[in-house]
């Protein structure tokens, strides 16, 4: 068996594995990929954020038909199950894939697929579908395995009425009634999504409040739309066992609730992909999650392995992953164009979607910072009112003496994009982050964007 050798093997072609992959080729260095899938993309293209933000916005679509009047001058409300609508996404998918395929063939990226197995600290060998397995030489390594759901004990996730976030993508049937237990930001986004295909939803939450880490007035927002979309929102409560029968599921709580549906997905924790690796013939231990610990260089306690994405925990997001893993790719090439990843804005797709950066009202209170506030409600919004989605606010939290700008919160339609903008502007350094930006600047009318201007007047009036 011969041994091809490279400068960076990878394992994983998520996110953070392509974005090191790619950073590194640019530099000079041999690269190979090692993917345990047929395709590539990783749990982001084909299990996580595309498939679920994809189906967000078909059944957003759906649910704008069936509400706006215009449309009723058109045909009656349609209802549209959970499959067909499953359809759109995976025409994204194939998309998806198809372009990353090629990014790899351009760039003369080396592909595997097969699992990769550590031998020693500088060889992996490959098990590919066949069989047929290959022996790998790399002078560094990055692991970004991504992650999966976390399986419980006592819940059988072989019943064909329990899901996890993965298996729910292959659900067959529409439900009437659902539970979600977990109400992070998986759940949160389910719920919307089935919600809006008019089913049931119970949203067991943990926690005292819905996505405690959001700005509260934010998270009070969310809570509010999820209820008029007749969501059931169940505050610290806990997993006692579950029932399982040929139609039905029953959820048993430590409250002593019982809650009866059709069906349970469990929304609840994250385990990192780490096993039957051959990191403990290495020397390298996960901990009890799975998760690799990593310095602000993202290397392991091995310096020349190193780990990215959602595999070594916080922030989980695609977007931080995929910086993640140039940030790693760049450090091990000797190249100053790196940086450790901890600003990252946030980006929730319920409906609608929610998008921050920076601090939060209580964090700043905490802090004694002496903070303001500017808020542009979109139902004031000339471009709001032309599109219809007026639900929502742009709120910008600014030192009221020095006018820096300190944090960034928005509820509502185009959330994820709006919020770069404010993003930019606290990017820069010392008297250039101010809100004054924001009155300096002219925007397009009509647009969302406009936001901006809005919430800096009206902070800037509550000043004395």
């Amino acid at each position: 068996m011969g041994v091809s050798k490279y400068d960076l093997v990878i394992l994983g072609s998520g996110p953070a594995g392509e974005g090191a992959a790619m950073n590194a080729v640019k530099l000079g260095k041999k690269v190979a990929v090692v993917e345990q899938f047929n395709f590539v993309g990783g749990s982001c293209t084909h299990l996580g954020t595309i498939p679920s933000k994809a189906l967000r916005h078909s059944v957003k679509q759906i649910m704008d038909f069936n509400t706006n009047s215009m449309f009723r001058e058109i045909g009656d409300p349609r209802w549209f199950s959970f499959p067909k609508v499953l359809k759109r996404a995976e025409s994204v998918i194939q998309k998806q894939v198809q372009s990353r395929t090629m990014y790899y063939a351009r760039n003369r990226i080396d592909l595997y697929f097969g699992r990769g197995v550590f031998i020693d600290e500088h060889t992996l060998e490959v098990t590919e579908p066949s069989g047929n397995t290959e022996r790998l030489f790399g002078s560094n390594f990055l692991i970004a395995t991504g992650s999966r759901p976390y399986h419980p004990p006592g819940v059988d996730f072989h019943h064909p009425r329990v899901f996890d976030s993965d298996s729910i993508l292959e659900l067959s049937s529409t439900p009437r009634r659902m539970i979600i237990y977990g109400a992070g930001v998986i759940g949160s986004e389910y719920a919307s999504i089935f919600s809006g295909l008019g089913v049931l939803v119970d949203l067991i939450d943990t926690r005292e409040r819905l996505l405690s880490f959001l700005d509260k007035e934010i998270s009070d927002a969310l809570s509010y739309q999820l209820r008029k979309m007749n969501v059931i929102i169940r505050h610290n409560e806990e997993f006692q066992k579950l029932e399982t029968m040929d139609d039905c599921v029953v959820l048993h709580l430590k409250s002593g609730k019982k809650l009866k549906a059709d069906m349970l997905l469990w929304a609840n924790g994250r385990t990192g992909n780490t096993q039957a690796m051959g990191l403990e013939m290495i020397g390298l231990k996960p901990d009890g999650r799975g998760q690799l610990s990593v310095n602000e260089s993202y290397q392991t306690s091995f310096p020349h392995i190193y780990a990215a994405g959602d595999v070594i925990g916080w922030p989980s997001l695609a977007s931080a992953a995929y910086d993640q893993g140039r940030s790693a790719a760049a450090h091990l090439c000797n190249s100053e164009d790196w940086h450790f990843v901890n600003e990252v804005p946030t980006g929730i797709y319920t409906i609608p979607e929610i998008s921050s950066v920076g601090c939060t009202e209580e964090e700043l209170t905490a802090d004694a910072i002496p903070y303001e506030v500017g808020k542009a409600f979109f139902s004031r919004l000339a471009r709001a009112q032309i599109t219809g989605e007026v639900v929502g606010m742009l709120k910008i939290l600014f030192h009221r003496d020095t006018l820096e700008v300190l944090g960034i919160h928005c509820f509502g339609d185009q959330a994820s994009e709006i919020i770069h903008i404010g993003q930019a502007v606290m990017r820069q350094e010392g008297k250039a982050n101010s809100l004054r930006y924001f009155l300096n600047t002219t925007f397009n009318y009509p647009t969302m964007a406009e936001a901006y201007r809005v919430a800096a007047l009206d902070g800037l009036n509550r000043l004395f």
